[in-house]
């Protein structure tokens, strides 16, 4: 009898920069690390844009060494198109955020057109807040864009590691 091979598809999981920065916050520690290690241990795919790269230019060291730590097998770059700037510019034009998170805007919607399965993030005022995730995927539906997850990286962790 010839052994079936199942090919199961890693989770693409779009990081913003405060994950990054979670490795110096003391309350998001634990989790952050913990997180980091799922993607060390090859359980995901580390999404990131250069948004995220020039965020993290004037971030303490180990914030930097974090995300150089990182192997570029686990990482995928997604660039910024102009699809991406104008549902940014739709999610701020509807209301759901203001002006001044733009650059929030634009992580959800690179993640949203680039189909990661998962945003995470540690922004609940902007970001990871049950009106502001509802707001978003209204606007995604409008312009027939999939529902973008959008979470903590506590809400995500594989506890077994």
């Amino acid at each position: 009898m010839e052994a079936v091979t199942s090919i199961i598809k890693k989770e693409r999981y779009y990081l913003d920069t405060s994950v990054w920065n979670g490795v110096k916050e003391p309350v998001f520690m634990f989790d952050t690390k913990m997180f980091f290690e799922m993607i060390s241990r090859n359980r995901i795919i580390c999404v990131y844009s250069e948004i995220v790269e020039r965020e993290l230019e004037g971030a303490p060291k180990v914030v930097r060494e974090r995300f150089s730590s990182i192997s570029g097998k686990y990482k995928e770059k997604v660039i910024i198109t102009d699809d991406i700037l104008r549902l940014a510019d739709a999610y701020i034009n509807e209301g759901v955020v203001g002006k001044t998170s733009l650059e929030d805007c634009i992580h959800i919607a690179a993640a949203t057109v680039h189909k990661a399965d998962v945003l995470v993030s540690w922004n609940f005022k902007h970001i990871v807040n049950i009106h502001r995730v509802r707001g978003y995927n209204s606007i995604n539906a409008k312009f027939a864009y999939p529902i973008l997850e959008i979470r903590s990286p506590g809400e995500v962790l594989d506890y077994v590691l």
